[in-house]
């Protein structure tokens, strides 16, 4: 696969276009945005307050309840449930049956890396054969890679990935057919593959995928759509950009939020979800509408939607 490389002026023809307002939610840190086909609901989470957000696409309703550590990331169940990865933990809950209540009963599912007080869970993604696959975020203060990726399932349980240690896990999806997983590590500033056997739990050799050139730009999350084009939302950019599965980039598009940190394609639509950490008060002065959500109209796209087992 061929490397591509992203520069503040684009030296490849590409169709740009603008994303506007969904929910001004205000997020210091939204992340891990989901879409139901069933309920044609998003869900994403502001991972640093502990929040669940739920918008209502038909009524444009939202909500959030509080949890108790930092949620990393969520998947949607077979059951209709959710899978949450909280900072230690991977947890079941059902929000569809406390939409009038103040908490979420949650269970837990499996213990991550408990012995160790200086990761959390981060990034994460269902596979293309019901496994859910995510990594963990370092936060040791030297900055050192420190998270691992792992592959969970009500049949095999926690299972490691054989892949590179990270800092900051991110941008997990699979290819169409799930023969191939992108990820990254974000402070590199590069969007990877491997051949990937969902059987297993196995990885292959580690290629690039593409390159980010800007300095302070970073790739964070990502989801591949059925004509097998990954877009990836560019942490500090204010952008998502839709690559080719060789790397090549064809579209570009931007919302009025310098940190997009993921997207996701539902029903016409691509939905972005921004964050407000580490913009002072004159970069908040000029993007009020950091932390929210934001959706693109879209025709002819589409993504499959992912769903995990859970006991």
């Amino acid at each position: 696969m061929s490397a591509a490389n992203v520069d503040v002026e684009l030296e490849v023809d590409v169709t740009t276009s603008t994303a506007q307002l969904l929910v001004d939610s205000r997020c210091s840190l939204g992340e891990g945005i989901l879409w139901c086909d069933r309920r044609n609901v998003l869900y994403w989470t502001d991972i640093l307050a502990g929040h669940l957000w739920r918008h209502d696409l038909d009524s444009n309703r939202s909500q959030y309840w509080q949890l108790p550590a930092a949620l990393g990331c969520l998947a949607l169940a077979t059951d209709g449930r959710l899978l949450l990865g909280l900072a230690k933990g991977l947890y079941a809950t059902d929000p569809e049956a406390a939409l009038q209540q103040d908490e979420l009963p949650l269970q837990l599912l499996c213990p991550v890396e408990t012995d160790d007080a200086h990761t959390r869970i981060n990034d994460g993604r269902v596979d293309r054969h019901g496994n859910f696959v995510f990594g963990t975020k370092s936060e040791y203060a030297d900055g050192r890679r420190a998270g691992r990726y792992y592959q969970w399932s009500t049949a095999h349980g926690l299972r490691p990935l054989p892949l590179p240690l990270a800092a900051i896990p991110n941008a997990i999806c699979f290819s169409p057919q799930g023969e191939r997983i992108y990820f990254c590590d974000s402070p590199d500033g590069r969007l990877l593959s491997a051949p990937y056997s969902a059987a297993n739990a196995h990885t292959g050799q580690v290629e690039v995928f593409a390159t980010l050139a800007e300095p302070g730009i970073e790739p964070d999350g990502a989801v591949v759509d059925d004509d097998g084009h990954l877009w990836n939302a560019h942490w500090g950019a204010g952008r998502v950009m839709r690559y080719t599965d060789n790397g090549d980039v064809v579209a570009q598009v931007l919302l009025p939020a310098s940190h997009a940190s993921c997207c996701v394609l539902g029903r016409d639509a691509l939905y972005i979800t921004s964050a407000r950490i580490g913009l002072d008060d004159a970069a908040l002065a000029q993007q009020p509408l950091a932390g929210a959500v934001f959706k693109l109209p879209l025709h002819g796209v589409s993504a499959r939607v992912d769903r995990v087992q859970l006991p």
